[in-house]
């Protein structure tokens, strides 16, 4: 996932700087990218128009997010990348029985939700070119999240 792509092209080198990744890139699927303690995956499975998934998509796909997580046995860091992976993220979580607090904590850049169980969620915005390139996320403000992360997960 986002490999070949400029939101990957953020992603990937964060998480290299981090220490969670053995390389800074990743263009093709086997190109030996190794991810240490990291498993991407999407809320929604699709590339809708506009990249703006429909409640109907967001809710057709739920289901693969939800298989995932119930397979992270010892998951201990969730980063949500933009408001449509938080929320998305906090519902399945609720329906899970995790004690999202009432009302849901408003997506902010680098909030965090602590949880029962030691579950943390952290927000960060969307690697996309709107947001990298008007500056609204910076490689720094991204490399924040990730080193917040690598730090909570580890025991």
């Amino acid at each position: 996932m986002f490999t070949g792509d400029r939101s990957g092209d953020w992603l990937y080198r964060a998480l290299f700087r981090q220490g969670l990744a053995n390389q800074p890139t990743s263009r093709t699927c086997d190109d030996g990218l190794q991810l240490k303690d990291v498993l991407i995956t999407a809320a929604v499975r699709c590339a809708p128009p506009a990249n703006k998934p429909t409640p109907a998509e967001r809710d057709a796909c739920r289901h693969w997010l939800e298989r995932e997580l119930e397979f992270l046995t010892r998951l201990r860091t969730i980063v949500t990348l933009g408001n449509f992976a938080y929320l998305q993220t906090l519902r399945i979580l609720a329906n899970r029985g995790m004690g999202i607090p009432r009302p849901k904590p408003k997506f902010s850049h680098g909030a965090e939700l602590h949880l029962d169980g030691g579950l943390t969620i952290i927000a960060s915005y969307h690697p996309s070119q709107q947001n990298t390139f008007t500056g609204k996320l910076t490689e720094q403000m991204f490399d924040q999240i990730w080193a917040r992360a690598r730090d909570l997960s580890r025991p």
